[in-house]
């Protein structure tokens, strides 16, 4: 990736490592790391070698949220004429007489466009908080897979508090990962919690040592990369994403129903027998960027007809 400046991105043994790299700002989110981990999701999705991607913060911060340099125009971004990568030559949303173009591009919310993108990915992605993730530090996570907290993790859905709403399309995920009562007491008092009360909540599946998070992230990495094939994770993954709008258990036995004649057709599936069988570590043929079965992205209409 050229020319990256505000994140990392490592690819070692199967797993890709996206680190958020403003240490001196708490890796405060900007439209420059929106784009950059855009990319990075996009490389991580071309890259049959990667099997899994961790996301983590550098410094003592996983993200301080949004950065608020600008002062009281930060949300105003109609006030502000910084050259963000976000809204640089997309034009003024602003009509000549006032009104707003709610369509358009410069409407969009940066934290919304990588949290979509990291829903769109092929590959399993882990998040391991390693300190503070308040605002769009906590919702980027939500659409990823699993969340894995150090003891030094905070938590804060603060919109209320800077007089905003939740974005990055978190009105959608979190009530879908901890319940619409849970999240509406965490954004409506936009206060800060714990390691421990995410994992009450279950916002994060396990809280570790601060020297033992890393370790942790890899070892469920690894092996979801040396016993897994990658096919059929990345269809997983979208089934049990997309389906948590289906509206009847039928849509899903469709898919089911498709992605277990397709699957069962390919050399993935008579690997995964008969190494089994044979007591052996298993060398899946298949491809995620060769080898999709033909009803994907399964998820537009055309392809309920």
């Amino acid at each position: 990736m050229p020319d990256v400046q505000e994140i990392r991105l490592e690819i070692a043994e199967g797993v890709a490592v996206l680190t958020l790299n403003r240490p001196e700002k708490l890796n405060a989110f900007t439209g420059r790391m929106m784009h950059e981990l855009i990319a990075a999701f996009d490389e991580t999705d071309a890259n049959d070698d990667v099997r899994a991607v961790i996301v983590t913060g550098a410094g003592r911060a996983f993200c301080a949220g949004a950065d608020l340099s600008a002062g009281a125009s930060t949300f105003d971004y109609a006030a502000r004429d910084d050259g963000l990568p976000a809204r640089a030559g997309e034009g003024s949303p602003v009509r000549p007489d006032g009104t707003t173009d709610y369509s358009h591009p410069a409407v969009r919310d940066g934290g919304g466009r990588v949290a979509l993108r990291i829903f769109e990915s092929l590959k399993p992605v882990i998040a391991a908080v390693n300190g503070p993730a308040v605002g769009v530090g906590v919702t980027m996570q939500l659409p990823m897979d699993i969340r894995i907290a150090s003891t030094e993790a905070k938590f804060g859905f603060v919109f209320t508090r800077r007089g905003i709403v939740p974005e990055a399309a978190s009105s959608w995920f979190l009530p879908r990962i901890v319940g619409i009562a849970q999240a509406m007491e965490w954004c409506a008092t936009g206060r800060v919690f714990g390691a421990e009360e995410a994992l009450a909540g279950r916002l994060v599946s396990r809280v570790v040592a601060p020297d033992q998070l890393l370790a942790t992230a890899h070892a469920l990495a690894q092996e979801i990369a040396r016993n897994t094939a990658p096919v059929s994770v990345a269809l997983t993954r979208q089934m049990l994403w997309r389906m948590l709008g289906a509206d009847h258990p039928m849509e899903a036995h469709k898919i089911d129903s498709r992605a277990i004649w397709a699957r069962g057709r390919q050399g993935d599936a008579r690997e995964g027998v008969m190494s089994f069988l044979e007591k052996r570590a298993p060398h899946y043929p298949n491809r995620v960027s060769t080898d999709m079965p033909d009803f994907w992205p399964f998820w537009r209409p055309r392809e309920y007809a």
